[in-house]
């Protein structure tokens, strides 16, 4: 298996393709293999890459607390490109990896071609951070003390993904079972020492507006906190591209992967020609 050392931890990865890079980042209650449809779409003409953050098992799952923060989650991506000898790369998350693909885009700006966001700031917002907390605590005991199968029963339910098992029983069921081969643990830790320990988004004002990496937004109308959160940054930001997807919940990868593909790829073709502008430009 192929592994890179970041900082106390190993990272397995997947690469196929050759040609521009794409890393991709996936969401808290998925994995790498979250973004197959997209490693096969785009490795016809991209060098994808994409690797499960430190928690998460074939990676490395570190016993103490300290070997996890959101900024360990940033630093991951630029030593994975560093390995690979990539210099510089299309940046593709989703939840937990959208936040870190746009954190990444603000630490090293030379290193992102763009950056694509899918469903950032869903779960929740943290402009109540006591509120916010509590609700994580309670999210790592349930992990710790309940296990994986019971998160799933709620997972099942949630609002923001029933779209997906509408659309694509098989690919919900995929989910699930992918689901559990995470580590309750790494769960725990990474909700903890990541999600609850982040800064909130909507904190972050004076940096967006800053920004000049090309970035597209992309969220599910079934998805209220990413809606809130994509409407933010459109508004402060004028480096954002803001795409609403209709009838469609978190997992937008997952559940429209074609026209995310078709998006994407009018999207980086602004990019690689230099015709993208930023809003007013």
């Amino acid at each position: 298996m192929p592994y890179i050392q970041s900082d106390g931890a190993s990272l397995y990865f997947e690469a196929a393709g050759t040609g521009t890079p794409i890393i991709f980042a996936h969401e808290f209650s998925g994995d790498l293999w979250s973004w197959e449809k997209q490693i096969q779409h785009f490795s016809r003409h991209y060098h994808c890459i994409a690797f499960n953050a430190r928690g998460y098992p074939p990676s490395e799952v570190p016993v103490s607390p300290s070997r996890y923060s959101h900024k360990k989650a940033v630093d991951d991506v630029a030593i994975v490109m560093r390995h690979l000898k990539v210099s510089k790369a299309h940046i593709v998350g989703c939840s937990m990896g959208s936040r870190t693909t746009l954190d990444f885009g603000l630490r090293y700006p030379r290193m992102a071609m763009s950056l694509t966001m899918i469903g950032i700031g869903s779960g929740g917002d943290p402009r109540d951070a006591e509120a916010f907390k509590l609700a994580a605590e309670a999210r790592a005991k349930l992990y710790e003390e309940s296990g994986l199968a019971e998160v799933l029963k709620g997972l099942r339910k949630a609002d923001n993904r029933i779209q997906l098992k509408r659309k694509n029983p098989r690919a919900f069921e995929d989910f699930c079972r992918r689901f559990m081969n995470h580590s309750e643990q790494g769960c725990a830790h990474i909700t903890r020492q990541v999600m609850a320990r982040r800064a909130s988004l909507f904190s972050m004002e004076k940096a967006l507006r800053a920004m000049k990496t090309p970035a597209h937004v992309v969220v599910g109308d079934e998805d209220p906190g990413a809606i809130n959160s994509g409407l933010f940054m459109k508004r402060v930001c004028p480096a954002v591209r803001l795409s609403v997807v209709p009838a469609t919940g978190h997992l937008v990868n997952l559940e429209e992967p074609d026209l995310l593909h078709s998006m994407t790829e009018d999207f980086f073709a602004l990019v690689e020609s230099k015709k993208w502008r930023p809003q007013g430009k």
